[in-house]
């Protein structure tokens, strides 16, 4: 059993205590009498509080209040600030030692943190110097192969028609690289918060139509059929779907999800934009009837790069993916006020969904 005590319960007790030995002592002197003896008892008790008191304030506690003031005096430089009448309080060793335990804990809070973020940051720039790599050396190869062509037959001996080839795909993996550059640069200020949203109502169903129809080679390679659901049922076709966000970035957010639900879904297969409107919000759902994500997945797949698996890293660079596209259209989501949602199972597919507000 603990026993929490201050220094003047610690000064009686103690004082007590050499008072009932020496009021013991004085009860078998024969001499003295029972009220001498209670007398002589409080004085005992009195000189020893007092001593004893003082002993441990200008000893220990004085000192001890010393070590706590430089613990203000860091927390100062920490931009925390406390009254100085916390100073003089009772107990000042069972203060001390929270407050040791609490700026231990929070600078090991802070470590971890510093730990985790240069992980963060190695892990990036690898993915980026990877990212960057591919594209660059592709568009290397295909130019040089021209050029060493052209050195070693000055006559000719590649057709136009290869040397078109090769410049073709060049600038796709030059167009790749921009297409990934723009990516971070756009992150980077999404991040920032130096990115603005220009507002406006727009019908975000005819939206929808117009990616459908943007998208509709790419879905017919990968054999999926694309449609847009209305919901409530009971809202006709050519009724919009009004809502209050920057169209652009909406688009950016839509063909990044249907692109994904596209390339991850079933082959043959089927993807569902699913549009559910309320009062004052829109739900947007993006499903696809894929492999579906394990939990542990489901909420690093927003991060920059993060890929489940290989397979997957590579069919998503073999479509001209950055690997940014769910990262970037998270921080577009959250700079409208909301938050996307993912809802998985595996072998079930996937729905990712977010909200916009209508316009009042």
């Amino acid at each position: 059993m603990r026993l929490d005590l201050s220094s003047r319960s610690i000064a009686l007790l103690l004082s007590g205590l050499v008072a009932a030995v020496l009021t013991a002592l004085v009860l078998v002197v024969p001499t003295m009498s029972r009220q001498q003896a209670v007398l002589a008892a409080g004085i005992t008790v009195a000189a020893c509080f007092l001593l004893l008191y003082l002993l441990f304030e200008a000893l220990i506690f004085r000192e001890v209040n010393n070590i706590y003031q430089e613990l203000e005096h860091i927390k100062r430089k920490d931009f925390r600030r406390l009254s100085n009448k916390l100073l003089f309080r009772p107990e000042p060793l069972k203060r001390m030692r929270e407050e040791i335990l609490d700026l231990a804990q929070r600078k090991q809070q802070e470590i971890d943190e510093l730990k985790r973020l240069q992980e963060l940051r190695r892990e990036f720039l690898a993915d980026v110097s990877h990212e960057l790599k591919t594209p660059i050396f592709a568009a290397q190869g295909f130019v040089h192969t021209v050029l060493d062509e052209e050195e070693e037959s000055p006559d000719g001996s590649m057709d136009a028609a290869t040397r078109r080839k090769f410049l073709r795909k060049a600038a796709a993996s030059l167009d790749a690289l921009d297409q990934l550059v723009q990516d971070l640069l756009t992150i980077s200020q999404l991040e920032k918060g130096v990115l603005r949203m220009r507002r406006q109502p727009f019908d975000l169903a005819q939206l929808v139509r117009d990616i459908f129809e943007q998208l509709e080679l790419q879905a017919a390679r990968h054999q999926v059929r694309l449609e847009l659901q209305l919901l409530p049922a009971m809202l006709p076709e050519t009724d919009p779907v009004s809502v209050l966000a920057d169209r652009s970035r909406i688009r950016q957010v839509l063909i990044n999800l249907i692109d994904n639900a596209i390339k991850y879904g079933r082959q043959p297969g089927h993807v569902v934009v699913c549009l559910e409107a309320s009062a004052k919000k829109v739900r947007v759902q993006v499903r696809d009837d894929g492999e579906g994500i394990a939990k542990q997945h489901q909420q690093r797949i927003f991060e920059r790069f993060y890929r489940i698996d290989k397979s997957r890293s590579r069919d998503s660079r073999a479509a001209g993916g950055s690997g940014l596209g769910l990262a970037i259209s998270k921080h577009l989501v959250e700079a409208h006020k909301s938050t996307i949602r993912v809802h998985s199972e595996p072998g079930e597919g996937t729905t990712l969904e977010f909200k916009l507000s209508r316009p009042r």
